[in-house]
């Protein structure tokens, strides 16, 4: 697999996994008990831990795409292994 093809399908990964992780952890200004902002939605996040984010994105998405790379290496499932219908 070519560096450009492995870059690509990284970020892939990288944008998957930072929509699966980001709702976690997340609390609103009701559950922490804060005041809202005037004009402020109600689902808005009450603090954000921008860092502690970027970081588990990038843990899950590493570890994806090595599950990936390693299954693109070793060719543990391909279409070949898909089960055909008579």
């Amino acid at each position: 697999m070519k560096w450009g093809s492995i870059i690509a399908i990284y970020v892939l990964f990288w944008t998957m996994s930072a929509f699966v992780v980001m709702p976690f952890h997340v609390r609103t200004h009701d559950e922490a008990g804060a005041p809202l902002v005037p004009g402020q939605a109600e689902s808005a996040p009450f603090e954000f831990p921008f860092g502690k984010v970027l970081m588990r994105i990038t843990i899950v998405s590493a570890l994806l795409f090595a599950a990936f790379y390693l299954n693109y290496h070793y060719g543990w499932i391909s279409p070949h292994n898909a089960a055909t219908r008579p």
